[in-house]
């Protein structure tokens, strides 16, 4: 009975917005539906091809109709219901144009325009003989622009030929024809044409003539073999000018390192020679070396266009200079073909302070903020450096819960030098667009939980960062070291350990060192492809050879200590894959994965606690509470102890799951409907922080998945997103076997429920 009734709704609703569509229509006007182009293919082309080809010619027509999600015009709904045409003002007004659309009125629907524009179409994708005959089909006050199309028979590419002279210019666009995108035997299509063209271009670009443009070349197309096939020519334009014909060579170049845009002039006279540069800065600000690794160019060099951008990159990516400008002007008093280099840098205020307050709310009830102060120099030592030191302090408190002991204070302050070079005893060259970079960091963090324990961590590592290209960057840091030590123990906290031994893993001493590496590939810039990708993956080894030298066994009872520390050894491993399928008009599917495995050995039985995974929270499983799930089927006995301070629970090994639907609402407000999945395990059965069962990675993993699933809100706000998302559990892996799915318990309309279960979460940002 109650399905039928929600059934009933769902008809309602379609038909109140279905009537509701025509209700601002003017008498005598229809409401446009948009275009339809049936085609009838004479040659019986295949069906997915003219199925494309339809939709292409669809997507042309002027207007587009009113939006639609689930074929309902929930826009032009609201745009009818709220609001009064004709009245100005008022909420009802301001809430219909903000969320809503007005109807697009088939009056306003140029036929004969939009019958030009499937016809020129057609035409290049080579359908010369087709036909067009517009029709509309009107009923009950809406209208649709039908076209019945005859494209006839699609026109081939027969022959493609290079006919130019015997010039640098001719000969330079004849040596591209091999990587011609006009090729014997395919369709004719003049979009092809266009990028062919601008192929040549680029190509001749790289050899040297500067002023040469798509403009200069015509493709001539002769279609008169009457067999339905094309003959195209590729020659220069007669009336190209003598310079787009040269090849220019670099004279001299000059850089400007202080430059300000309000001046109209500069002289050159006071410019020092370095090498093939000259280097106009009276204040002696920047060594010119700096401009060394970033000027591709030397006097002499064939111009070309690679060499030219790259020098733009490498400079804006110093990270020193505001604006750049570059310029290339034929030298003065020589007929030689000779370009001189202008290279105009407007450098950022060389010290700058910064400070920065934030709030927080999370999904484990903590309230909190912190305050953080920083100091910026972007020229330390006249090389481009980027020193920056830091110091924040933060705090955060449970607002609710049955937890006591969570409540805590950070206070932490780092160093950090960046220099815009390999520092090497060996000869480190890149060829990248992008400046590589040596980094150096120092930094100190000390965390107090009020009534549990005192830690301070001490970190530092030394390495480098360098980017392929815009989609590829790696990190590789040679040495990277991190103590903690305990500050303070309250009694409260040793009485807790006594009941629950795996509060000791939180307070561990330890002593991390060897190296990392991290590798990120990401082409989610590119907006119009309809899957992007996006992977970050990070392989961590520490101890290795503090291994070899002291030995070591955890896992018999046999731990080594350096500077009366114990000190780590394991390999660490994690993987974030992302997969963005882009469905049209700004909406998403956007899908990960994050597998993670640390295995310790040697020295150690687990991971240490700051390098184990953890899951659940804001950005992961967002229908449980941060760090509550796991490790596997583990749950700690709630009688233990009497103050019930809790562990965050973590593990060796972790598998996590995540899609979410995005649909565009408007301009600023998005949707999502979530799914979650995953948990995290131990690798080992580490007895010396308690026996727990169920907690160790086994063969039944698949059946210790916690799921959840919710649904949210995102306000795209352009410089931040503010989201909310509302999740509750659907499989909960401490429940015993054949009892963790929970979906047939909800009740909302209990509170008691909805308190235990539903889980709201308020984060800038997307979660992936």
């Amino acid at each position: 009975m109650k399905r039928n009734y929600n059934t009933l709704l769902l008809l309602t609703a379609l038909v109140l917005s279905s009537c509701s569509a025509v209700k601002t229509v003017p008498e005598g006007d229809y409401l446009y539906l948009g275009g339809r182009v049936n085609i009838d293919d004479t040659n019986n082309s295949r069906r997915k091809e003219t199925k494309a080809l339809a939709g292409e010619l669809e997507g042309l027509m002027r207007p587009k109709p009113n939006s639609r999600f689930l074929r309902i015009p929930f826009k032009l709904w609201i745009y009818n219901f709220w609001g009064r045409p004709g009245k100005q003002g008022g909420l009802r007004n301001k809430i219909r144009d903000k969320f809503g659309e007005p109807p697009v009125l088939f009056s306003k629907v140029k036929v004969d325009y939009n019958r030009t524009l499937v016809q020129n179409r057609l035409e290049n994708r080579g359908y010369f003989r087709s036909w067009v005959r517009p029709d509309t089909l009107l009923k009950r006050k809406r209208a649709k622009l039908i076209f019945n199309t005859t494209t006839g028979p699609q026109y081939m590419i027969n022959s493609v030929v290079f006919t130019t002279d015997s010039s640098d210019l001719g000969r330079a666009v004849n040596a591209t024809s091999s990587r011609s995108f006009l090729r014997t035997g395919e369709s004719y299509d003049l979009d092809v044409i266009r990028r062919e063209r601008e192929r040549i271009d680029t190509r001749l670009k790289e050899k040297g003539f500067y002023y040469f443009s798509p403009e200069h070349l015509i493709i001539q197309v002769d279609s008169t073999n009457n067999e339905h096939k094309v003959d195209l020519i590729v020659n220069v334009k007669s009336k190209t000018p003598q310079k787009a014909q040269q090849i220019y060579t670099i004279d001299n170049i000059y850089i400007y390192s202080n430059y300000d845009v309000a001046q109209d002039s500069i002289s050159i006279e006071e410019g020092d020679k370095h090498r093939d540069f000259y280097v106009i800065d009276s204040a002696d600000t920047y060594n010119p070396r700096v401009f060394e690794r970033t000027m591709f160019f030397n006097k002499g060099d064939v111009y070309n266009r690679t060499d030219h951008n790259m020098s733009l990159n490498r400079l804006m990516s110093l990270g020193t200079f505001k604006f750049v400008k570059n310029q290339f002007v034929e030298t003065p008093a020589r007929g030689d073909n000779r370009l001189d280099t202008y290279y105009y840098l407007t450098p950022y205020a060389k010290k700058s302070v910064r400070a920065e307050l934030t709030g927080r709310t999370t999904s484990a009830n903590f309230t909190g903020t912190e305050i953080t102060l920083s100091w910026r120099n972007r020229n330390a030592f006249r090389g481009a450096e980027l020193v920056t030191l830091s110091a924040y302090g933060g705090t955060d408190i449970q607002v609710s819960g049955i937890n006591k002991g969570n409540n805590l204070f950070r206070l932490g302050a780092e160093a950090n030098l960046n220099i815009p070079r390999f520092i090497s005893p060996f000869k480190l060259k890149s060829n990248s667009a992008f400046i590589p970079r040596t980094r150096i960091l120092l930094g100190a963090d000390m965390l107090n939980r009020y009534e549990a324990y005192s830690l301070l961590s001490l970190r530092s590592s030394f390495g480098y960062i360098w980017k392929e290209d815009v989609k590829r960057e790696h990190q590789l840091n040679f040495l990277s070291v991190n103590y903690v030590r305990q500050l303070n123990i309250t009694e409260l906290y040793k009485q807790e350990i006594e009941n629950k031994r795996d509060l000791l893993k939180a307070i561990e001493e330890q002593f991390i060192i060897g190296p990392n590496y991290n590798f990120l590939y990401t082409n989610t810039n590119e907006t119009r492809k309809t899957n992007t990708f996006y992977y970050n993956g990070n392989v961590d080894v520490s101890g290795t050879i503090l291994g070899l030298a002291k030995g070591g066994n955890a896992l018999k009872g046999d731990r080594k200590e350096v500077f009366g520390t114990k000190f780590a050894q394991y390999i660490r491993l994690e993987n974030d894959f992302r997969h963005y399928f882009n469905l049209g008009f700004g909406s998403q599917i956007a899908s990960r994965i994050i597998a993670g495995i640390g295995m310790p050995y040697g020295n150690s039985a687990s991971l240490p606690f700051i390098k184990q995974f953890f899951i659940g929270g804001t950005n992961s499983l967002r229908g449980f509470r941060a760090r509550s799930i796991g490790p596997g089927s583990y749950l700690p006995d709630p009688a233990l102890g009497t103050q019930s301070i809790s562990a965050d629970r973590t593990g060796d090994l972790k598998l996590e799951f995540n899609t979410e639907y995005r649909p565009k609402i408007n301009q600023i407000l998005r949707g999502a409907v979530f799914v979650d999945a995953g948990n995290i395990w131990l690798v080992n059965d580490d007895q010396e922080y308690g026996a727990r069962p169920g907690a160790k990675f086994g063969k039944d993993f698949m059946k210790e998945l916690a799921v959840d699933a919710g649904v949210g809100l995102r306000f795209d706000l352009t410089f931040f997103v503010l989201r909310t998302d509302l999740a509750m559990p659907l499989r909960k892996p401490w429940l015993p076997e054949g009892e963790r799915w929970v979906a047939g318990g909800i009740k909302f309309a209990d509170p008691a429920w909805r308190r235990e279960n539903l889980v709201f979460n308020l984060a800038i940002g997307y979660p992936f």
